[in-house]
């Protein structure tokens, strides 16, 4: 007896029998109840999603001597006849190689003679989108006004292809990917009857890999048994479809977060010592920074154990949302160059230190445009001064007394007394600079190694001199918290630090100096 294939063997037999498609399966029940059965159908689906196995039952349904419930009995002689394929007056035609005008005119001829033997005549049209122009066309006449006997069902998975005309004379029914549950479902039932036994991780994982698709997963199931083993596992299954290892996903996913280039190369060189395709490879990783974005917004994700779901947890705590859909988009990039690349492990490495870099140093295009609006403000003089008066309280006398000490020139002693002020910051600023490299901080201490310190007041140091990526760096937040520690721990005082250009600083200090006889706390306030 030769082989059956799984997914033919368990073929649904009824409507009953469909996994997910319960909102179509009851539409066409009840249609053949009430004897109300269309002239043409189109069903459109992705693959593996019943639209073939529907098409059959609705042929034996409309024909079956013994209809119960809108479906078919399977046991009376037409129900029998159409199920070994020895019965004319059903006719299934694949447009993918039948797709000429001759094959659409054949069909016109025939459609003028009654059935031999079953109620309708009955065209499954599989593909139906692959059909030529004037395919299409020979088609249209005989779709819009076709004999009463005559039925047609129309399959695909791209109905944008097919014209406006064939659509509006057929009553449309969309396909669903069939949801992971109740795959599991039906393949608990397929392996019962078949004697397999199988994990419910392995289970689960084969819903996953099928993406929404039945006989993607009866197929993936089915080549797990080749080897003679009834018996499936979890690693059986990854082992086959050719899953990289989870370790080198991970691996990569935390090189790239952390940005560490060394251990990225020792991932790849291990993959491809382990003899894995490097482009199924970028695909996977794909999916798992897709995973743990999904684990960071939902909570949860599929297809993990206990200890692979604390790896992504742990990387999520380290990754924002923003960060990984920017490296997302940066993989499916780098993705569509190797598909047309012939040197791929050159181009694989090459992208991934691309995107590890860019990380590092990534564009503050926002930031850099605040501190531009920022800087022109203060350099147009748009500021106010607002004070506390709920905490302060002032007498006639001290303000009398401010107002007159503003209109003095400040003294000689007072200005020696401000430069030395000024040359003190510049000298503890060197010891602020080597703490940060004492710390680690080798980026910090680089870009603020040449530049310059001046105290605005008691409260505030502004940086001068900085270049415009050392501007970006020392904006970040975690790098100005670092500053400002390394600040109290050489003066004891907690200090405030700004960047700005040298003779901003100086006006800034002028203006400061002319209300140092107010006693009154004064804020700078952006407008």
């Amino acid at each position: 007896m030769a082989y059956t294939a799984l997914y033919r063997k368990f073929r649904p037999l009824k409507f009953e029998e469909f996994a997910g498609q319960e909102h179509i399966t009851r539409t066409l029940k009840n249609q053949i109840m009430s004897d109300r059965v269309g002239h043409a159908y189109l069903f459109n689906g992705g693959r593996g999603t019943g639209k073939t196995s529907a098409a059959k039952i609705l042929a034996r349904a409309v024909n079956c001597l013994n209809p119960k419930d809108g479906e078919p009995c399977n046991e009376c002689e037409i129900c029998k006849e159409i199920l070994n394929g020895s019965l004319t007056d059903v006719v299934e035609m694949d447009a993918a190689s039948n797709n000429s005008v001759e094959d659409i005119r054949s069909i016109r001829e025939e459609v003028n003679f009654l059935p031999t033997k079953a109620k309708y005549r009955v065209y499954i049209i599989d593909e139906v989108h692959m059909l030529s122009t004037g395919a299409f066309n020979a088609l249209l006449k005989t779709l819009e006004e076709p004999p009463a006997h005559v039925k047609f069902i129309l399959a695909t998975t791209e109905p944008q292809k097919l014209p406006a005309t064939i659509l509006s004379r057929c009553q449309r029914f969309d396909f669903k990917k069939i949801s992971e549950e109740d795959i599991i479902k039906r393949l608990k039932v397929i392996c019962k009857e078949s004697n397999i036994t199988i994990t419910d991780e392995a289970l689960r994982t084969i819903a996953v890999l099928s993406e929404g698709g039945m006989r993607d997963a009866i197929s993936i199931l089915e080549r797990c048994l080749q080897d003679g083993d009834t018996e499936i596992a979890d690693d059986k299954i990854k082992d086959l479809v050719g899953i990289p290892k989870i370790e080198y996903i991970n691996k990569i996913t935390e090189s790239i977060i952390e940005k560490n280039e060394e251990k990225a190369l020792n991932t790849i060189e291990e993959v491809i010592n382990d003899g894995k395709d490097l482009y199924n490879f970028l695909w996977e990783i794909i999916k798992y920074v897709k995973d743990v974005l999904l684990f960071k917004v939902q909570g949860k994700v599929n297809l993990y154990n206990s200890d692979d779901l604390e790896k992504i947890k742990n990387i999520s705590e380290h990754a924002s949302k923003d960060e990984l859909f920017s490296i997302i988009y940066e993989l499916s990039e780098l993705e569509n160059n190797i598909k047309w690349s012939t040197q791929k492990n050159i181009m694989f490495e090459a992208g991934i230190l691309r995107l590890i870099t860019k990380n590092k140093y990534k564009d503050y295009g926002d930031l850099e445009e605040r501190i531009d609006r920022l800087e022109e403000k203060i350099n147009n003089g748009s500021f106010s001064i607002s004070q506390n008066t709920q905490k302060t309280a002032i007498t006639e006398e001290k303000v009398q007394k401010s107002e007159s000490d503003l209109k003095k020139e400040p003294k000689k002693d007072e200005m020696v007394a401000r430069q030395a002020k000024k040359l003190q910051s510049e000298n503890y600023w060197k010891e602020v600079v080597n703490i940060l490299k004492s710390k680690g901080k080798i980026t910090l201490f680089t870009n603020l190694i040449n530049a310059k310190a001046a105290e605005i007041n008691d409260m505030q140091l502004a940086i001068v001199g900085l270049s415009a990526f050392g501007k970006r760096i020392v904006e970040q937040p975690e790098n100005k918290k670092e500053i400002e520690d390394a600040i109290m721990q050489v003066t004891g005082k907690k200090m405030y630090i700004t960047i700005d250009e040298e003779k901003n600083v100086i006006s800034k200090k002028e203006e400061n100096n002319k209300l140092d006889g107010i006693d009154i706390p004064i804020n700078i306030i952006e407008e």
